[in-house]
């Protein structure tokens, strides 16, 4: 049941006026309010969740990079490689899960628990994990070129290159994306519980301390 037909259950509106059609500005009104009456355990795990993924992919972000700069025999530039490699995946990751999941359930669209746990593991495993891993190559190789640390082929033979000193580094991130995406399978699971629970709650407030216990 979508945040539109809480709307119209929870409404004492006469028979003509329940065939209303609620607009998009309605529902993200009810749904925002019904939000700020949520028990603040979770209103903060729902806001914080895209940073808890967020800070997972700054991690997958420095593990690449450290992978690869072994393979490329790379000392130099650390601090440099090392931040974009944090920073990055983090902003990415944060944007993607806010976007995807956490507004998306705020504004109504997204009321199949399903969808939800798919984009949360989707937006996990690959912003949060293998967007890193692309990131970290060009990053690497780029350093390897200018400081000559490796040997790097000829522009028509890159491609191939860069495909073979991939796999290494995608198989022993492997781990990394599928923890990436369980965490964010979990932490979208947990959002959507938090939806379906704030939606039940009643429209003209709400005892948060009868809730808490």
């Amino acid at each position: 049941m979508g945040a539109g037909d809480y709307i119209q259950a929870s409404t004492t509106q006469n028979a003509s006026n329940a065939k209303n059609t609620y607009t998009r500005q309605h529902i993200m009104e009810f749904i925002l309010k019904k939000f700020q009456h949520l028990p603040e355990t979770d209103r903060n795990f729902f806001s914080y969740s895209p940073i808890f993924l967020g800070i997972n992919g700054a991690f997958a972000g420095l593990i690449a990079n450290s992978l690869f700069r072994r393979l490329l025999n790379v000392s130099q530039g650390f601090i440099t490689s090392s931040l974009p490699m944090a920073a990055l995946p983090f902003i990415t990751t944060v944007a993607a899960y806010t976007g995807i999941v956490s507004d998306a359930l705020l504004s109504g669209d997204l009321n199949c628990q399903i969808c939800t746990v798919v984009r949360g593991g989707l937006v996990g495993s690959v912003a949060g994990g293998l967007y890193p891993i692309l990131l970290a190559l060009p990053v690497n190789a780029g350093l390897a070129a200018r400081y000559s640390t490796a040997l790097l082929p000829e522009k028509g033979n890159r491609l191939r290159f860069f495909i073979t000193i991939s796999q290494p580094v995608l198989k022993k991130m492997s781990y990394v994306l599928i923890l990436q995406a369980v965490f964010g399978i979990y932490l979208s699971s947990r959002q959507y519980n938090i939806y379906m629970k704030m939606l039940q709650l009643p429209e003209h407030g709400v005892d948060v301390e009868e809730m808490n216990d």
